[in-house]
């Protein structure tokens, strides 16, 4: 092959419609229109001489060629973007960047919107898409490019990813504005007798390891709603006599309708690591956000 010819980024586009197996999602992807896509498609067929994707009901589906080329070419792909990464430094206040963020609810509304609302005066070109984290998938996500940071507990993480601890958190227990249990200190009886709404992430459970540490103390709470989201707990406490034990730095801004107390048993904590893909480690523009991030937690 006469790479004197060769358009490399028809091995962008490549690795577009690896990842997508859609050409309208992978136009998307590059922010080029769909006939460009599939012009692009035709080039990438006569340049390797195969039809690389075979049209089927729901996408596209690589060739034997094509599941072949895709690892040398991604592991090619990338070592360019390393060079590139490192030949300019990235510069926040002329740059663009989008950074595409998994993490829980409660990471999202306690720590990222407070950052990137900071950022907009340094960084005024970088955006953020967040989404749900979702664990069994992450490695995928961020092979793929479709999450470049995620954040989780360690236990987590999958091997291949690195990873960095961020921040270390610690349980309050909250109750409305008014409530008769923030009059006065709290006994663990007292805490068992309260109405509790408590998350479960995977949906329907009615106990944590709280409820561990109350048996063996030979008592019991009444749990009366569980929920998968802490945003939705917090709702719940303001508008009844309910109480909920939340990560502390999810109610740093709420003391306006909320009383925080110090749970009157122990509650252990958990800590929140961030991770990324190899593919990202170099780049810098990259870089420079889990650097900023590490900065801003550290300043809280």
């Amino acid at each position: 092959m006469n790479t004197k010819r060769v358009d490399f980024n028809l091995l962008v586009t490549f690795e577009a419609l690896m990842a997508e197996r859609n050409v309208t999602r992978a136009a998307e992807r590059l922010q080029i229109s769909q006939p460009a896509m599939s012009a692009q498609l035709s080039r990438l067929r006569e340049l390797f001489g195969d039809q690389l994707f075979i049209p089927g009901h729901r996408g596209m589906t690589p060739t034997a060629k094509a599941n072949e080329l895709e690892e040398p070419l991604k592991a090619a792909l990338n070592n360019l973007r390393d060079v590139l990464a490192g030949a300019r430094e990235f510069d926040p206040s002329r740059d663009a960047l989008t950074m595409r963020i998994a993490a829980s609810d409660y990471m999202q509304a306690s720590v990222l919107l407070d950052f990137m609302l900071q950022l907009r005066q340094e960084a005024p070109g970088v955006r953020i898409a967040m989404r749900n984290i979702d664990p069994p998938r992450l490695e995928d996500q961020m092979k793929t490019g479709k999450v470049d940071l995620a954040f989780l507990t360690a236990d987590l993480i999958p091997q291949a990813l690195r990873s960095r601890p961020l921040l270390e958190e610690q349980y309050v227990l909250i109750v409305r504005k008014g409530h008769p249990a923030a009059q006065h200190d709290l006994s663990a009886e007292d805490f068992s007798q309260l109405d509790h709404v408590i998350v479960s992430p995977r949906g329907g459970g009615f106990s944590t390891a709280v409820d561990d540490t109350l048996e063996s103390m030979d008592l019991r709470r009444s749990v009366l709603v569980s929920a998968s989201s802490f945003l939705f707990v917090l709702d719940a406490v303001r508008r009844s006599d309910m109480a909920a034990l939340v990560p502390a730095s999810l109610v740093r801004n709420q003391m306006d309708t909320l009383c925080v107390l110090k749970p009157p048993l122990p509650v252990a904590g958990f800590s929140i690591s961030m991770a990324w893909h190899e593919r990202a480690h170099g780049d810098s523009a990259q870089r420079w956000f889990r650097q900023k991030l590490l900065e801003f937690v550290a300043q809280r």
